[in-house]
This record gives C-alpha cells, sequence and structure tokens, in this order.
C-alpha cells in the first residue's frame, strides 16, 4: 500500500511539471531594454499561462541608422499610428539577420485595428529563412492565428546562408481595389483575392510581426501610396 501511494504521488508530480516543461522547449531569450523608439507602440502575444504579461523592458528595439535594430525577448507587433492607411497601397520593410534565426519568422501586418483592445485585428505575413518558407495569417482576438495560407516554401526567399547562417529578405504587401498581393524580394509569392482574407480588414494600422528570440536589422520600412 505504501509503494502504491509512492507511485500515485509520483505520477501526480509528474502530470503537474510536464506543461511546465513543454514551456520550457522553446524559452523565450532574456533581453534587457530601454523602452521604444519615439512613436512606435508595441502588443505582445498572449503570455503562457502561469507568465505574467510581457513589458517594453523585455525587448531592445531602437534606431540605428539607416533604420533599426531589434533584441527579443517575447513576440509581439509593433507599429505607428501615423502609418495608419486604407484604400490601395503598399507596406514593405526589408529584413536582415547575421545568423540563423532558427525556427522563428518575422515580417509586417496591415489592416490592424484595436491593437491596445481586446479586439486586436491584423493581417501578417512572415518569412523564415531557416527553411525557405513564408505564412500568411490573420489574428483576431486574442484567439489562435487563422491560416490563410500557411507555410509554404518559395524560391524567392533568401534561406540562411550555409556559412553563418545570415539572410536578407524583402517582404511587401500590395493592396488593390479587389486583390492583396505578397511579394518575396520584389517576386510575388501569393495573390489573394479580398474574400480570401478569413474576413480580415486591409485598411488601419501596418507595422512589423516580431516573434520571440530575434536579433534583426530592419531597413527602408514604411508605406506607399
Amino acid at each position: 500500500m505504501k509503494l502504491a501511494r509512492i507511485a500515485l504521488g509520483a505520477a501526480l508530480a509528474l502530470v503537474a511539471v510536464s506543461p511546465l516543461m513543454a514551456q520550457e522547449k522553446d524559452p523565450t531569450t532574456k533581453v534587457a531594454g530601454a523602452g521604444l523608439p519615439a512613436g512606435w507602440m508595441v502588443r505582445f502575444d498572449p503570455a503562457r499561462p502561469g507568465r505574467p504579461a510581457s513589458t517594453v523592458a523585455e525587448v531592445n528595439f531602437r534606431v540605428m541608422a539607416p533604420g533599426w535594430h531589434h533584441n527579443s525577448g517575447p513576440a509581439g507587433i509593433y507599429y505607428r499610428e501615423a502609418d495608419a492607411t486604407k484604400g490601395t497601397y503598399t507596406v514593405s520593410a526589408t529584413f536582415a539577420q547575421m545568423k540563423s534565426m532558427q525556427h522563428e519568422a518575422y515580417g509586417i501586418f496591415i489592416g490592424g485595428s484595436e491593437l491596445q483592445g481586446d479586439k486586436q485585428n491584423y493581417l501578417y505575413f512572415l518569412v523564415k529563412p531557416v527553411d525557405g518558407t513564408f505564412l500568411i495569417n490573420h489574428r483576431s482576438s486574442d484567439a489562435k492565428p487563422v491560416a490563410v495560407v500557411p507555410y509554404t516554401a518559395s524560391d524567392a526567399i533568401n534561406k540562411d546562408a550555409p556559412a553563418d547562417g545570415a539572410a536578407k529578405n524583402k517582404l511587401s504587401i500590395t493592396v488593390g481595389k479587389d486583390d492583396v498581393t505578397f511579394l518575396m524580394n520584389d517576386k510575388v509569392v501569393k495573390t489573394l483575392k479580398k474574400t480570401e482574407l478569413d474576413g480580415a480588414s486591409t485598411d488601419g494600422l501596418v507595422g512589423l510581426r516580431l516573434n520571440h528570440n530575434l536579433d534583426l536589422h530592419i531597413v527602408e520600412f514604411g508605406v506607399k501610396k
């Protein structure tokens, strides 16, 4: 009986620890930050169960001419209210990594609304250079994002360099009257009807979508009408 109680206790302890072990399979790098550049705002992804909400002290996003440098820290979106747009336009940014970011992805978003509230909404376009794939997702509220286009390989993507893992990619989204075109290094990788965007709007805030554990230099971010 005593051995049975010990075995049961050990099993219960393992059940309690297992979720924590799962969370630590992809831990978030600790980064010391000093706030955001003037005019920029951030919305972090929902915290993992049992963890406190993320703060700007956990990322280092700073001006570094001719662009910005970003070290994370938790995943989130970064934007400036002055960049809100609607109608037809193109938003783009170029990302450079000096070493492999492993399985992490990063990119741009459009159609942002309620970004500091309970009904956040945006459509995002990411690149994952480690394997040369891109992703188009729609996030609505804090629910799990919907994959409009799941990770898909494209020859337009500059993959991690074999020697040092470095990679540089330009991502663009062009919003037309009825269609939205997604470009990688100025080459079209996907065109979707606005009716194929899982209900996402193309009007609103635009910005950067940056996953956790990144070290990137970002240039040429902006909107052209």
